[in-house]
């Protein structure tokens, strides 16, 4: 007999997201493998990406050349490059002018230090043995060591840097003409997001590139006018670190400061000026006049930062720590153009964009947020 209810259905299995052990697995072996062979490749796959980040520098200056003065493309790319050539030799002669300077002045500076430790030895009661035992040589040498096989191993790279730099040159005049040929139901959209993530790319190089040397410029007019000794390479030290943010511009600062106390010691007043003077122009190039050239958008977590220089760092060394924000920025300013990566993009910034905006936009009626 029929009672009318209606009958009792099994209820379906409720389909809970089930993670892959699989795919899992695959992912960190992938993860795994990739920072072997970079690791492993280092010789090759660095020049590449000093190269890469290279080309997007020079490629607005290659451009200017062809389009503006109609240089042939071979021409222009071969002009560029014996310009940096130039400009690299003449560093490096530099560079080493300043090393054979500091290593011939450097024992002298070692007695001052060993006085000095002396000094606040007494002041301090520090036992005398503990002073005498204390060595700077054996301190400062593995850092100058380290800071020479850096130099060696870029000069070395440099040849490859520039075989890669010269075909990646020449290249970027034909990029469009192959999407279009390869690609021609969608080579419009791909040429135009391609061209806008190289825009932005460059400008934040060369951005990069600018503030660094003003930095580095600015330091060393400082450093000369408060009468720090090695003030231009101290200036150029902060050149170079003010690649890696936040803690480049913090080790830079340290060898001034010493180098004040040194001059000035039992003195402290100068010491705490030289400091002073550093940390404004630190804090105007970095927390203040580079946002504002940067914008929002490429403003980066500094969390984000500080994984970048982990990973790279741990990878390639110095090399790795000075391509980590560049790289980052990179990656950043292309998620940010693919639609379905996006999100990782605003993931990767600080996000006082979006703190900003929500100050900024009205706050709801009353009678709307009743409903």
């Amino acid at each position: 007999m029929n009672t009318g209810s209606p009958p009792i259905l099994n209820p379906e299995p409720s389909h809970t997201p089930r993670i892959n052990a699989a795919a899992l697995s695959l992912g960190i072996l992938a993860v795994v493998a990739s920072g072997t062979v970079l690791k492993v490749a280092k010789s090759v796959v660095a020049p590449l990406l000093i190269a890469w980040l290279l080309s997007y520098l020079l490629t607005p200056v290659v451009n200017f050349l062809v389009k503006k003065l109609r240089f042939p493309a071979p021409i222009a790319v071969l002009s560029v490059v014996i310009l940096l050539l130039l400009a690299a030799w003449g560093s490096g002669i530099v560079i080493q002018q300043r090393l054979m300077a500091f290593a011939k002045a450097f024992p002298e500076y070692q007695t001052r230090l060993t006085d000095l430790l002396t000094y606040y030895g007494n002041l301090l009661d520090i036992p005398s043995s503990v002073i005498k035992d204390f060595n700077w040589s054996a301190q400062i040498a593995p850092l100058v060591l380290g800071a020479s096989r850096f130099f060696i191993s870029f000069i070395s790279n440099a040849i490859i840097v520039l075989i890669f730099l010269v075909f990646m040159l020449l290249a970027k005049p034909y990029t469009n003409d192959k999407l279009r040929a390869a690609l021609p139901n969608r080579a419009g959209s791909l040429i135009a997001l391609t061209n806008t993530i190289s825009r932005q790319i460059s400008a934040y190089l060369g951005a990069l590139f600018m503030i660094s040397l003003a930095t580095g410029l600015v330091i060393w007019g400082a450093l000369v006018w408060l009468g720090v000794e090695f003030a231009f390479t101290w200036g150029l030290l902060a050149f170079l670190l003010n690649f890696i943010p936040t803690l480049g511009s913090i080790v830079a600062s340290i060898p001034p400061i010493l180098m004040a106390l040194v001059q000035h010691a039992p003195e402290l007043w100068p010491v705490i000026l030289v400091a002073l003077v550093i940390l404004v122009i630190q804090q105007f190039f970095g927390n203040f006049l580079a946002p504002k050239i940067y914008g929002d958008r490429l403003n980066l977590s500094p969390v984000v930062i500080l994984l970048f220089l982990i990973f790279w760092g741990w990878l390639w060394g110095i090399t790795g720590a000075l391509l980590a924000v560049p790289l980052a920025a990179a990656i950043q300013i292309t998620l940010a153009h693919i639609p379905a990566l996006a999100p990782l993009a605003v993931l990767m910034g600080s996000g006082k964009k979006y703190v900003a905006q929500k100050r900024l936009s009205p706050a709801p009626d009353a009678a709307d947020s009743a409903a």
